[in-house]
């Protein structure tokens, strides 16, 4: 029982009991049979569970590469524009306001550079497109069903 479940009345209590102390093994072939149908939609589920999961996680990784690309894209975009005013300054004027403009420009790059970076390494926690955990985990299901690898009685 978990702590979100409402406590079952005695008689309940003692007839899961019962059932718990028989277990799995008392049970005929044919409700074991008959049981699988279900057994193997409810594997599905939870499987399409995990998948729908893993998914979620490596989009959210992606998300936040390439909203750190798009700022960093952004920054530069202007950092070229910052560049341009200050070869025109540099022609235009004497030393210190062409100056100022590539230092201007310079930390605009510098912030770019960071931010992709930092995509980098969002981009990499993915760890590919594959959902390998799910993969991993229906082999798994796939050896129990034949009968190999490690599983539950």
């Amino acid at each position: 029982m978990t702590d979100r479940e409402p406590p079952a009345p005695a008689g309940a209590a003692a007839e899961t009991a019962a059932r718990g102390a028989t277990g799995a093994r008392a049970k005929s072939l044919g409700t074991l049979i008959s049981d699988l149908p279900r057994l193997v939609v409810e594997l599905l589920k939870a499987e399409l569970n995990h998948l729908k999961a893993e998914f979620a996680e490596k989009a959210k990784y992606a998300g936040v590469g390439i909203g750190l690309f798009a700022v960093a894209a952004f920054l530069l975009f202007f950092a070229f524009g910052t560049l341009v005013a200050a070869a025109i300054l540099g022609i235009a004027v004497a030393l210190p306001a062409w100056a100022a403009a590539l230092i201007v420009f310079g930390a605009l790059v510098v912030i770019a550079v960071i931010l992709a970076l930092v995509g980098i390494r969002s981009f990499k926690k993915m760890d590919g497109v594959a959902p390998s955990q799910t993969i991993a985990s229906i082999k798994q299901d796939a050896d129990a069903l034949k009968g190999l690898g490690k599983y539950d009685n």
